[in-house]
């Protein structure tokens, strides 16, 4: 987008762009400065609060992706649309209940591929750390694409300038201050996100009805009204399950589970998806209301930056930016803080370096989450596809994952045939359907082809899994 087509002028978005990015950079510098081994860095003390731990699962889970996907399903999927992005909450509801199990099953775990490789082996453990990399970094370029998309719309800012700052002032503070600063900043960015989500949404009532929005919906896109619109139905089952896949196996999560105070995990949780299940559907409407404000919307994923700018001018842009520019921050640092800890846990302390000490430990983590952001600035700068195409190509993934990872924490029977086969089956199938179908069913295929087999390699298994070897002291 031109400048002179944004709504902010560039000067107006580099001041707000360096004073949050200061402030982001200045509080992680001061939590971390507690943080002395790998245990402070990853895991904050396994001392993390239910005030704190609240707002950071909600904070984390109100992604880019959902201030700027969900407007762009309900634009492009309706109602159903909007609907089925709410259905992730649903993630953070059952972990709510799984949170307190991994706690309880693995008192001294650091991460979710700890689970993996003592539960089924070092095989199942290898194919999910493949699976997992690769949906986190389709994440992190989904995010950091939203970053620089969102700059370029509002301010005229090239796109590959802003998607590189907010990427590496996340690097930046995250390396310094670890989880502790993470959950942290998450804090403060989910208050401001909630409050600027419910002004903007006052702000759009006040220019447009319900009843306009409807008119215009049923005389220019009735398909976006219609309750049998197949792609939106399915839809709805794919972001579920997806929504399902990507928080019951992404370190993200697990590694909360870990560092939050005993007993406070699962209420944590829900109250984090309690506080979440509402935004997408008030973004989804902004989306919906573009049509009665006749703004004009070039690409699916600009539609809510411009509507808010549309309807509140240059205060309406600085307000999209900063709640987009929070929910970026709070998102991409902790899946760099909990990639960064899954590489040097897995990979390296498990695989390379059995006896490094705790202090070298965090000094690896700090420059692998360095590197993680080099990389991901790499595949961002040619801009690859939508924000959808880029995040649901991992969906198959995701859903494979899913029944494994349940069976595993539940069942005694569970065993590393069926996790093997659940994921390599079910991802393989998923990925025939994205192709041959269409993204809105791959997740749904995928997690039903993994269930079958995980299922029947449990009902006919005779091995019996001791709980006691999930509580790995060293």
């Amino acid at each position: 987008m031109s400048e002179n087509a944004a709504m902010l002028p560039p000067l107006v978005g580099w001041i707000l762009l360096a004073a949050f990015s200061a402030l982001w950079i200045g509080l992680g510098i001061y939590w971390g400065r507690r943080n002395k081994n790998f245990e402070d860095h990853a895991l904050a003390g396994r001392n993390i609060g239910l005030a704190l731990g609240s707002a950071t699962a909600a904070a984390t889970w109100i992604t880019s992706n959902t201030t700027m996907l969900a407007p762009q399903f309900a634009l492009q999927l309706g109602v159903w649309g909007m609907l089925a992005y709410c259905t992730a909450s649903f993630g953070l509801f059952l972990f709510a209940r799984m949170a307190g199990r991994i706690r309880a099953l693995m008192p001294y775990g650091y991460t979710s591929g700890d689970f993996f490789r003592l539960r089924y082996g070092r095989v199942a453990w290898s194919i999910f750390l493949v699976f997992t990399l690769f949906y986190s970094l389709t994440w992190l370029v989904s995010m950091a694409m939203a970053g620089g998309i969102l700059l370029n719309a509002l301010s005229g800012i090239p796109y590959v300038w802003g998607m590189s700052v907010i990427l590496g002032v996340c690097v930046l503070y995250t390396m310094r201050g670890g989880l502790a600063a993470v959950i942290g900043t998450d804090f403060i960015q989910s208050l401001i996100i909630i409050v600027g989500i419910v002004i903007v949404g006052i702000a759009v009532l006040s220019h447009v009805s319900v009843d306009e929005i409807h008119a215009n919906l049923t005389a220019e896109h009735p398909a976006l009204l219609d309750v049998l619109f197949p792609a939106a139905i399915m839809a709805i089952f794919n972001n579920l399950l997806f929504g399902l896949g990507e928080v019951f196996h992404n370190n993200v999560w697990w590694s909360r589970a870990f560092a939050f105070r005993e007993g406070v995990a699962g209420k944590a949780f829900a109250l984090g998806g309690l506080i979440w299940f509402p935004i997408p559907i008030a973004a989804g409407f902004i989306a919906l209301a573009s049509g009665a404000l006749n703004v004009p919307v070039p690409s699916a994923d600009m539609v809510g930056p411009l509507v808010v700018s549309q309807v509140l001018g240059e205060a309406g842009a600085i307000a999209i930016f900063i709640i987009v520019f929070c929910s970026l921050a709070s998102s991409i640092d902790s899946l760099l803080a909990a990639t960064s800890d899954l590489l040097t846990e897995d990979v390296y302390r498990r695989l390379l370096r059995p006896g490094a000490t705790p202090a070298t430990l965090k000094t690896v983590a700090q420059y692998v989450t360095l590197a993680l952001g080099l990389f991901t600035w790499a595949i961002c700068v040619p801009r690859i596809g939508t924000l959808a195409s880029v995040l649901f190509f991992a969906g198959p993934l995701v859903g494979s994952m899913i029944w494994p990872i349940v069976t595993g924490l539940y069942w005694r029977r569970a065993n590393k045939a069926g996790a093997i086969g659940g994921m390599l089956l079910g991802a393989g199938v998923g990925l025939v359907s994205y192709f041959a179908i269409g993204w809105y069913v791959a997740s749904l295929i995928a997690t039903a082809v993994s269930m079958v087999w995980v299922l029947l390699c449990t009902r006919f298994s005779k091995s019996r899994f001791d709980w006691a070897e999930l509580s790995e002291t060293a």
